[in-house]
C-alpha cells in the first residue's frame, strides 16, 4: 500500500496573506515555532513561501508587503502524492516544510520533515508486532495475529520496571505534537500486557490521556493460551508490576539512546538493567 501525503500532512496551516507587511510577518513568525510560512492570495491560493532568512534580510523595510520580497512560486505537492516522493523533494532542495495544494492551487495542508520522520517510525511499528507474533507462535506452538486499536492505559500490565526521565520527557514532547507511535500489547484473557512502549504509556498517563494506539497481539486459540504463563507475566509478577503507576522513574542516569546520540556520557556497565521488554 502506498502511503500518501494526505496521511501525514497537517491540515491547520499557519500562513500569511501576500498583503502582509514585513513587520507583520516578522511578528507572526516570531510567535510561531516555524522557520518560514506559506504565502497566499485573497482566495487562499498559494503564491509563495517566506523564510526567516528572507525576512531578516529585509527587516529594515517594515512597511513593505511581503509580496515584494518573495520569489513567486515554491515547491509543492498534492495530497495524493506518495509520501516517499514528497520526502525526496524535501531532501533534494533542503526543505523543512512542503506546502500542499489542491487542484485549484489552494493551500490545503503542509508536510514537515518531522512528519516524514514520524511516518517512518509508525511504518516500522507493524514490523515489531510481526516479529513478536512469530516469536510467540514458535515459543508456544500456537497461531497468533495482531490488529491496531486503542487500549486503556489504566488496564495495562507493564513488563519493564524502570524508565528514564530524559526519555520520558522526550515522549511527552512527541505526544504533545501528535506523534503517537503505537505501543505493543499482548492481550491474554482479561489482561493487557504491555510489551513495548513503557515510556510512551507513562508519559501519556502523566498527561491525563486514558487511551493509547496499540498493536494488539492475540492468540488464535485463546482458551489453550490462557492456561500457559508467559515470560512477560512472570516478569511482571517478580517485579510486582500491576499497573503503569508501578514503573519506577530513574532520575539519576540517562537513557542509553541519549548516551549514544550525544557521545558525552560513558556507556552503561555491562551489568546495568536493560529494557526487559525483549523476552517473551
Amino acid at each position: 500500500m502506498i502511503v500518501r501525503v494526505r496521511d501525514y500532512m497537517v491540515l491547520e496551516v499557519e500562513h500569511l496573506n501576500q498583503t502582509a507587511t514585513i513587520r507583520d510577518a516578522i511578528a507572526r513568525l516570531s510567535r510561531s515555532r516555524h522557520h518560514g510560512l506559506p504565502v497566499t492570495d485573497a482566495q487562499g491560493r498559494l503564491v509563495g513561501f517566506v523564510s526567516a532568512k528572507e525576512l531578516l534580510r529585509h527587516s529594515s523595510e517594515g512597511e513593505t508587503p511581503i509580496s515584494r520580497i518573495i520569489r513567486p512560486g515554491t515547491y509543492t505537492a498534492y495530497p495524493d502524492t506518495g509520501l516517499d516522493d514528497a520526502a525526496r523533494i524535501m531532501f533534494r532542495f533542503g526543505l523543512r516544510d512542503l506546502p500542499i495544494i489542491d487542484e485549484g492551487g489552494r493551500l490545503c495542508g503542509i508536510l514537515s520533515n518531522l512528519d516524514v520522520v514520524r511516518s517512518h517510525f509508525e511504518r516500522a511499528s507493524p514490523a515489531k508486532a510481526d516479529t513478536l507474533k512469530h516469536l510467540l507462535s514458535e515459543r508456544y506452538g500456537m497461531p497468533f495475529s495482531f490488529h491496531r486499536g486503542l487500549v486503556p492505559i489504566d488496564r495495562l500490565t507493564p513488563t519493564q520496571w524502570k524508565v528514564f526521565e530524559d526519555e520520558l520527557e522526550g515522549r511527552r514532547y512527541e505526544l504533545e505534537r501528535g506523534f503517537a507511535e503505537p505501543v505493543l500489547v499482548l492481550e491474554k484473557g482479561d489482561a493487557w500486557i504491555l510489551v513495548d512502549g513503557h515510556h510512551r504509556a507513562l508519559a501519556a498517563r502523566e498527561m491525563g490521556l486514558t487511551q493509547l494506539q496499540a498493536f494488539v497481539l492475540t492468540c488464535d486459540r485463546p482458551e489453550e493460551f490462557a492456561r500457559k504463563e508467559t515470560g512477560f507475566e512472570r516478569l511482571a509478577r517478580d517485579h510486582h508490576l500491576r499497573s503503569v503507576a508501578d514503573i519506577e522513574i530513574d532520575r539519576s542516569s540517562h537513557h542509553p539512546l541519549i548516551e549514544v546520540t550525544t557521545q558525552l556520557l560513558r556507556r552503561f556497565e555491562a551489568g546495568s538493567e536493560r529494557d526487559a521488554s525483549s523476552a517473551p
